[in-house]
């Protein structure tokens, strides 16, 4: 009889999850606790729906990919008015809502364009939908294949849009065009519409016209006025890793203009890397070899005087060859004309990667007090909103031994910010959800941020969608 090994069942990275809502000018002053209390309800719920859908396996038991958990949980909050997405996008100096969005993988597995920004939107529900959806069609795409979706015939007033062709940035009617032959709900431009920010945009243009010089309507140091973004970072059991991001842009934003949502590098950013030994981490002192004999000093020397001199030459350790596949992406929010003047997510990608350090570290010297988003705005700094902002994001790392036996698996959730502060919430090792709003252990009006957070157990939450409060 023959016998065969079993092959050891391939090790998975547990699934994680972070969203924000925004970062900018939000303080116990700007946030007044009904405010507090509906960003923390909303952000809470969305995080329990998607980490039960994170976690829920399908038909064939098998957990959703990060790029359908990111999207769902960008469709959550572009649905929800609290945020500057989809339904509660802010206006344009003109009046007009104009979205964006954009979608980017770590590794390109079937989807070879990696990323996609969309923007200029006007009546498309979920801009992260048709991103994703750009997105799944590339593979054909730039091969050229004719599209299932291209309209067989043109009429009067479309445009020439056979598919999205080799594109990775689509801009207004086009995009449109796109999304109808996605079959993607197309809504009239008052969906968009809510009183609040009506209110918050003729209150700032209002200011900044009896204040000439002043005052700018894109921001406001007596009020929150919503200069940020939404966006998911999400990693599935393949070490896969999706950022997705979406907003309206700044409030009182020239109509037209393009922010950084939809620019790859500039307001979002996802790429897989590997490297030898493990740079950022402690495998490679983990797993060196000592010496089997640790010989003292006086015995070195007798053994000198009666033996040859093999002290003269330092022991030669044979130290195993590590793999190490670092993975990672990132969303922002915040001044996003800033976040373009220093390509902020591409930054923080090539410090991780070429700069041999954590992107934990990195986040924080671009997106921290005192990184590069802040010295982007030099003496206007605190004045204007220009370079406030934060990241927030997730690294995986797998280290390997030369024969490809993985030795660690280790994750990080990322999060830094350097303005009043940034609308956050996330699920940690535990299967616990956090929400917070401004720095760890920070005293406020409703007490200290992390004794806010704490005791929320998803795995305990009874049904799909439960608000459960600490």
């Amino acid at each position: 009889m023959e016998y065969k090994s079993i092959p050891p069942s391939p090790q998975h990275f547990k699934p994680r999850v972070i969203i924000h809502g925004g970062a900018g000018n939000i303080t116990p002053a700007t946030l007044p606790p009904h405010l507090y209390t509906r960003y923390r309800e909303s952000l809470l719920t969305i995080i329990t729906k998607t980490h039960h859908y994170m976690v829920t396996p399908d038909d064939y038991f098998s957990l959703p990919s990060s790029l359908s958990t990111a999207t769902y949980a960008v469709t959550l909050l572009e649905d929800n008015p609290l945020f500057n997405a989809g339904h509660g996008a802010v206006f344009t100096r003109d009046g007009y809502n104009e979205l964006e969005a954009s979608i980017m993988v770590s590794h390109p597995g079937s989807y070879p364009k990696r990323g996609v920004g969309v923007t200029g939107l006007r009546h498309i529900r979920n801009p992260i939908l048709l991103a994703k959806a750009i997105l799944e069609h590339g593979h054909d795409d730039l091969l050229g294949r004719p599209s299932q979706y291209s309209s067989p015939s043109l009429s009067e007033n479309m445009l020439n849009v056979p598919s999205a062709q080799g594109h990775t940035l689509i801009h207004g009617l086009a995009a449109e065009q796109l999304a109808k032959q996605y079959s993607l709900e197309i809504v009239p431009q008052s969906y968009f519409y809510t009183q609040t920010r009506w209110e918050e945009h003729t209150r700032a243009l209002d200011r900044e016209k009896q204040t000439p010089g002043k005052h700018l309507a894109t921001y406001s140091e007596e009020e929150y006025l919503p200069q940020g973004t939404v966006g998911a970072v999400t990693l599935d059991q393949q070490g896969v890793i999706t950022v997705a991001t979406s907003t309206g842009g700044l409030t009182n934003k020239l109509t037209g203009r393009i922010g950084d949502t939809p620019s790859v590098g500039a307001g979002f950013w996802a790429e897989e890397w590997a490297e030898e030994g493990d740079p950022s981490g402690y495998a490679e002192l983990r797993y060196r070899p000592g010496p089997a004999v640790v010989i003292s000093v006086a015995l070195k020397g007798l053994m000198a005087d009666c033996l040859a001199t093999p002290f003269k030459y330092n022991p030669v350790y044979n130290t195993p060859k590590l793999v190490t596949t670092r993975s990672m992406a990132v969303s922002g929010t915040g001044n996003g004309d800033s976040f373009l003047r220093t390509a902020a997510a591409r930054t923080v990608g090539a410090m991780a990667r070429f700069g041999g350090v954590s992107s934990v570290e990195a986040v924080s010297k671009v997106a921290g007090p005192g990184g590069e988003l802040e010295k982007s705005a030099g003496d206007r700094w605190g004045l204007t909103g220009e370079g406030a902002g934060g990241i927030i994001g997730i690294e995986a790392v797998e280290v390997q031994d030369g024969k490809g036996k993985t030795l660690e698996m280790r994750c990080e959730i990322l999060q830094a910010f350097n303005c009043g502060g940034m609308f956050r919430a996330w699920v940690d090792r535990r299967s616990h959800a956090h929400f917070r709003v401004w720095q760890k252990d920070q005293q406020t009006p409703y007490g200290y941020e992390s004794e806010d957070i704490v005791g929320i157990d998803l795995r305990e939450a009874a049904n799909k969608g439960e608000i459960v409060s600490s």
